[in-house]
């Protein structure tokens, strides 16, 4: 779909309900296909999401209006199929990602899924550092992609599985292609080059506030930079949550964490904290208001974006709902 198209489209769903479902530009094309069964399909899946209008959540916060990119619109549920991709990618174009090489990485859940799902795709093997905390379905999923689920310490969280990680990836570094989704630059360059640019292109260029979580903090960190640079007065707003003992999976306590590499604090305009009641409120709202079954991370983003929105008399605010709750079902605050 080109541009003057893709304006049209959106022109006409304003017309007709007021929900900002708009579609991005065409998918890019940069990346090298790799020779290997249906991953030029998958890959070609990546990316795209709508960007919905929450317009019952934000109804007394008129005329601010707070937009969502739908991750869950991913061939493989979540946000995570950009940075994932990413990194194999990048690795598989550096040489270091090769057939005798298995796919090695910490995840709390949705990037291994990511890994599971394009391992499967181009016929590599995956190995996962996984606390054994993690979701129920989470792990039933990895385990469908036929991962290997290596399971670490649930009190030591995600920290726990990255020390696992590395120490696999340093025992034998021959056997491993180990992507390190905390350390990699091409975790954020995908949402520099991706998820930004998609929002840029449904937007027109018009976001006046972008708010992400803190996890490995890659969707934060490029996406803020590239609005940054389109428009120097745009608002970047990270959140994270409030306390080390917290629910909101795939969130990082940043103060007694293990900080990712990449993760420059000095990007965020405000940094605010959100309460796992507050997230798991807010999952319940958005299922029951706006008919968007999210999951508790995407509760914690509109939570954070709904309290910036009351402090404006005009704007527009821009988040992410990472995945669906699908995958939290069997969690106890439904």
């Amino acid at each position: 779909m080109n541009r003057v198209s893709d304006q049209e489209t959106r022109n006409e769903e304003r017309e007709t309900n007021g929900i900002a479902q708009i579609r991005p530009s065409t998918p890019d094309t940069r990346h090298p296909s790799l020779d290997t069964r249906s991953s030029h399909n998958l890959i070609a899946a990546v990316g795209n999401t709508p960007l919905i209008e929450l317009s019952h959540i934000s109804r007394d916060v008129a005329p601010v209006r707070i937009l969502a990119k739908a991750e869950w619109f991913n061939p493989g549920g979540s946000v995570k199929d950009r940075p994932a991709l990413g990194m194999l990618l990048d690795g598989h174009r550096r040489g270091d990602l090769t057939r005798d090489k298995i796919i090695l990485d910490a995840t709390s859940g949705n990037t291994g899924i990511a890994y599971a799902m394009f391992g499967a795709a181009m016929g590599f093997r995956v190995r996962l550092c996984i606390p054994k905390n993690a979701g129920a379905l989470h792990q039933r999923i990895l385990r469908t992609y036929a991962a290997e689920l290596v399971l670490t310490s649930g009190q030591k969280g995600s920290d726990g599985a990255i020390e696992e990680a590395i120490r696999l990836a340093q025992q034998d570094p021959d056997l491993y292609f180990y992507p390190d989704q905390y350390n990699n630059d091409a975790n954020w360059q995908a949402h520099y080059h991706g998820t930004a640019e998609e929002i840029l292109s449904q937007t027109d260029g018009h976001v006046t506030h972008f708010i992400a979580g803190l996890g490995t903090s890659g969707t934060f960190m490029g996406t803020g930079k590239r609005l940054r640079e389109a428009n120097r007065q745009t608002q970047l707003i990270s959140f994270q949550p409030d306390s080390p003992m917290h629910a909101l999976e795939g969130l990082k306590h940043m103060p007694t964490s293990i900080k990712p590499g990449f993760y420059d604090e000095s990007l965020a305009d405000e940094n605010r904290c959100v309460r796992t009641e507050e997230a798991q409120s807010m999952v319940k709202r958005l299922a029951c208001e706006e008919g968007l079954l999210v999951g508790v991370s995407a509760g914690a983003a509109i939570h954070c974006a709904l309290q910036v929105a009351r402090g404006l008399r005009d704007g527009v605010v821009v988040t992410i709902l990472p995945d669906n709750g699908m995958k939290y079902l069997d969690h106890h605050f439904w």
